[in-house]
C-alpha cells in the first residue's frame, strides 16, 4: 500500500493513533512502527508529538513515564475510557464518511481512461 497523503495523515493521525492504542500502551517510537508497518508512512515527530499532546489534554490518552533500559525513560501513551468511547462513535463517522467518498469516487472516476 502506497503511504498517506500528507494532508490526509493529518486529518486521519488522531483517529488512527487511537486505534492502534485501542490495541495496548505505546510509546511514541512504538506508535510510528506501527502506523509505518500498516501503510501510513513515516510519521515524524513534529506530527505525532502535538497530536498525542492535544490528545492528552482532551482525555482521550493518558501518558505515564517508563524508565529505559539502559538509557533514558520514555513516555508511554494509553488510550483511556473516554478515548474509547471517543473511537466507536469516530469509527461510525468515519465509515459514513468512508462509503459517501467511495460512492462519489465510483460515480465522478467512471468516465475516465
Amino acid at each position: 500500500m502506497a503511504a498517506v497523503e500528507t494532508g490526509w495523515l493529518r486529518g486521519v493521525l488522531p483517529l488512527a493513533l487511537a486505534a492502534v492504542l485501542a490495541e495496548g500502551d505505546r510509546h511514541g517510537y512504538a506508535l510510528v512502527q506501527e502506523l509505518t508497518a500498516r501503510g501510513f508512512g513515516t510519521v515524524r515527530g513534529g506530527a505525532l508529538y502535538p497530536v498525542l499532546g492535544r490528545l492528552e489534554t482532551e482525555g482521550v490518552v493518558e501518558a505515564r513515564w517508563e524508565p529505559g533500559e539502559g538509557g533514558p525513560g520514555r513516555k508511554v501513551y494509553r488510550l483511556t475510557d473516554a478515548g474509547r468511547a471517543r473511537l466507536r462513535e469516530e469509527t461510525t463517522g468515519w465509515k459514513q464518511f468512508s462509503d459517501a467518498m467511495d460512492q462519489l469516487l465510483a460515480h465522478g472516476t467512471k468516465e475516465l481512461p
